[in-house]
């Protein structure tokens, strides 16, 4: 991420809440507080082996349901309540 300065200067005739406003203004504009709030619950990507991985435990599972609504042990395949 490359670095944003914001720099701002007093002018003779400006009052310091009025270069504050002009300071929030300019961090607004840049993008930085967006860039850093998008930033704060970024989660990695999964790798392809965990991806594999989840597959599988999922794919035991559905069988494992099927094998018991088979034995009667459910009565339904999903395992999910029916009205």
């Amino acid at each position: 991420m490359a670095m944003i300065q914001i720099e701002v200067t007093k002018n003779k005739t400006e009052s310091t809440s009025s270069l504050v406003r002009r300071f929030t203004k300019k961090s607004k504009n840049s993008g930085l507080v967006k860039k850093a709030k998008s930033l704060r619950f970024n989660e990695r990507a999964k790798s392809t082996f965990v991806k594999k991985k989840e597959a599988l435990k999922k794919l035991k599972k559905q069988k494992e349901m099927e094998r018991l609504y088979k034995l009667g042990k459910v009565s339904n395949v999903y395992g999910r309540k029916t009205r």
